[in-house]
């Protein structure tokens, strides 16, 4: 052996390696599981400190290096770390998750075999309603009396729809054509394989609180239940520079300065031009900008200034 090189073991994890293949319960009948898995916490660290060779073995250090990189965004080293998983999930949620173009994907295919047959059902109290303002989300939910009735309306029209198909497969329809009026519902399954980059960078979005709430349910798992195992360090970065902060743009800045100068005329002039304080019916008319501003004045328990 080249004496220039030390001899390297494998890297395992034992707090993901205990989990390994064991499914996570997701929506009814959902479930995400970790197939396999390359890096830990210390190949970011290497990485980052290729010229070095070796990394530290000072924890501390290697800790202050990781959220030193998550906090100003030099992400090519968490490129070192990938993690293949397998899920269940219905097709409308996956049609979000694929839009994610950073993973190796190869899902369930029902040209080759039989739809799996499963539907996310909706329980009466889960009915959600379209958001007055956001116009992709929800917010609020529908009496459980309607709800009842649309749980009861959703159950026919699932079993109606499986009938129609399996009638298509049993008269010798092509399988690829059959499935053609499954409902968005079905089930699909698939096996992901990402780098943890490009799966921080997911999990941002999709844990954000207005992301639709299947598929936050599924970031949910993959975060708190998966990488935290797996990368621990960088987990508790992620989730103090990511998941729990804000991030304010240079005009929120320039009128947070106005705001606590005390300088209310400059405030509502900057506001003004950026038209936020346009009325409707006597009142602030919706803009998304300001309304999102006004979170984040929520969150430092600071009044709005107009």
């Amino acid at each position: 052996m080249d004496e220039r090189f030390e001899k390297l073991e494998p890297i395992r994890v034992s707090a993901l390696d205990e989990i390994l293949g064991e499914p996570f319960k997701v929506l009814d009948d959902g479930f995400i599981r970790v197939i396999d898995y390359m890096g830990n916490d210390s190949s970011i660290v290497q990485a980052a400190r290729v010229s070095y060779g070796k990394g530290t073995k000072k924890m501390r250090e290697d800790r202050g290096l990781i959220r030193y990189l998550l906090r100003h965004h030099h992400t090519t080293p968490f490129e070192m770390c990938e993690i293949k998983l397998h899920l269940r999930i219905p097709m409308d949620a996956w049609r979000q998750w694929i839009r994610h173009r950073t993973a190796n994907v190869n899902e369930y295919s029902t040209r080759y075999s039989i739809a799996i047959d499963a539907a996310m059902k909706t329980l009466p109290g889960e009915w959600r309603m379209q958001a007055k303002v956001n116009r992709q989300g929800s917010e609020g939910f529908l009496e459980e009396e309607l709800g009842r009735e649309m749980t009861e309306d959703e159950l026919k029209l699932h079993a109606f729809a499986r009938d129609i198909y399996n009638k298509r497969i049993e008269s010798g329809v092509a399988r690829e054509q059959a499935r053609k009026d499954l409902p968005l519902s079905t089930y699909t399954e698939a096996y992901w394989k990402i780098d943890l980059h490009n799966l921080l960078h997911f999990l941002r979005l999709r844990m954000e609180k207005n992301a639709q709430l299947e598929i936050r349910k599924y970031a949910e798992i993959i975060g708190r239940e998966i990488v935290k195992r797996w990368v621990p360090v960088v987990w508790e970065a992620f989730e103090e520079y990511s998941i729990g902060s804000t991030q304010f743009s240079s005009k929120e800045i320039e009128l947070l300065k106005f705001i606590y100068s005390g300088e209310k005329e400059k405030v509502n002039e900057l506001a003004a031009s950026l038209g936020w304080l346009k009325e409707k019916e006597g009142n602030l008319s919706a803009n998304i900008e300001r309304m999102e501003f006004e979170q984040k004045l929520d969150e430092l328990g600071i009044s709005y200034p107009w």
